[in-house]
């Protein structure tokens, strides 16, 4: 891609912005940012696309210090700021992800408020939402979602994700089953498997296992799929968590069955046997493991430090 853009005679703006794409597509976060980067010095003007990529880059990447330039960008050169709610909300996934939360949520209580700006969208609030989930301010979930409420804006799906997620971790169970009820009765959202993971993880958490078994028995397939081996895995580890051994083992039938060869759901299995000194089952676990030629993943992660 790449070759083919140094080869035009005469670049603009909407070339590099193709190129941008396709970096965006493949995930070549790095590659995209360099190439915003190049288009200041061969004086190609950025515009609300260019603008859009690489802040979806630097959330990627992390890249903080290269999105507080580009928001800056944005300031200056985008007039009608109020009206692009995608932009926003890109501002806003790219603080959260970077990790300042107040930064993100300054946009967020900004946008809306100015002359002439439309009233924030369901994409903004979500988006803020979704920060205060991946940051942990589970408090701050239930309280904007209640907000959001408040403000009339119609929740959608992913709302209702975080917010059932957020009640998942603070411990308030029938608020989360209130939040999941009232999909389908108050909004006519029917729920995903993402919604039904989420509630498991609520029950789990509570100390349920045995409504959780109940719901996971009793979900409905839909054409998004039904029951997921992650649901079969939170149960598993609150059984472990909780010493139920019986269940647990038949979770972890039930996730092998969906994929016999997923290895994490073994080392969960192997760990509540260990925990428990059932080590004729550890035994007999590994050499499964060993026969189906199982061997867990090796998993990394990576962010830019800021003084």
């Amino acid at each position: 891609m790449a070759a083919v853009f140094d080869e035009i005679p005469v670049k603009n703006t909407v070339c590099a912005n193709a190129l941008l794409s396709g970096y965006a597509e493949a995930k070549m976060c790095i590659d995209g940012l360099e190439l915003v980067r190049k288009m200041h010095g061969i004086n190609l003007k950025y515009d609300n696309f260019t603008l859009s990529a690489a802040l979806h880059a630097c959330a990627g990447l992390s890249a903080i210090e290269f999105g507080r330039q580009v928001h800056a960008n944005v300031i200056r050169t985008v007039p009608d700021l109020g009206s692009d709610m995608f932009l926003q909300s890109l501002l806003i996934e790219m603080y959260g992800k970077c990790g300042l939360v107040e930064k993100a949520r300054q946009v967020f209580s900004m946008s809306g408020f100015e002359p002439n700006d439309t009233k924030r969208d369901v994409v903004l609030w979500s988006s803020m939402l979704g920060v205060y989930g991946r940051n942990g301010s589970y408090i701050e979930v239930i309280g904007l979602f209640r907000e959001m409420l408040m403000e009339r804006i119609r929740p959608d799906g992913v709302a209702f994700v975080t917010v059932i997620s957020a009640c998942g971790h603070t411990g308030q169970l029938n608020l989360g089953i209130q939040y999941f009820e009232s999909m389908a009765r108050d909004f006519e959202l029917y729920p995903t498997p993402e919604h039904y993971s989420c509630l498991v993880d609520l029950l789990c958490r509570a100390g349920e296992l045995d409504k959780a078994w109940k719901l996971m028995n009793e979900m409905p397939y839909t054409e998004n799929g039904g029951c997921t081996i992650a649901m079969w895995g939170t149960l598993l580890s609150a059984c472990n968590e909780c010493g139920n051994v019986d269940l647990g083992k038949l979770a972890a039938r039930r996730a092998l069955e969906l994929d016999p060869q997923n290895a994490g759901i073994c080392v969960l299995l192997s760990n509540m046997y260990a925990r428990f000194g059932m080590w004729n089952e550890i035994g007999q676990l590994r050499e499964l493991m060993k026969e189906r030629e199982l061997q867990k993943d090796v998993g990394c992660s990576w962010i830019e430090v800021t003084s």
